[in-house]
């Protein structure tokens, strides 16, 4: 699932110059998003865990645990963002099963990748 082109046609974004951070490990969480265009650096305990592509999703942890961001994220490039904040994440999950399973998706295959780094 592409969740860039899911959302292509939102009007409601957020645009990242280069260098600029999206949010920092420990900030409260109201939104996650999708990475519409561009790429971001996912960082955790300043280590570099991934480079972040078009149609990544960014903050869905937070968001799951109604908890504080595990990571920080700062735009690699240039980019465009789509923000869903939480009643309309919860209303996707419950919705929409295949974005629910995207999401899992994700998750896994990031705890794979940081599994494989251990």
């Amino acid at each position: 699932m592409n969740l860039a082109e899911l959302f292509r046609h939102e009007t409601d974004l957020k645009v990242l110059s280069a260098g600029q951070v999206l949010f920092h490990e420990g900030d409260q969480s109201d939104f996650m998003y999708v990475l519409i265009s561009g790429a971001a650096e996912i960082i955790v305990h300043d280590r570099l865990m991934e480079t972040a592509e078009a149609g990544a999703i960014l903050g869905e942890m937070a968001m799951i645990e109604d908890s504080t961001r595990s990571a920080t994220v700062i735009a690699k490039s240039d980019c465009t963002l789509f923000p869903i904040a939480r009643k309309r994440f919860n209303f996707l999950i419950q919705q929409t099963p295949n974005f629910a399973l995207h999401i899992m998706r994700v998750i896994s295959g990031r705890l794979r990748r940081t599994d494989a780094r251990l």
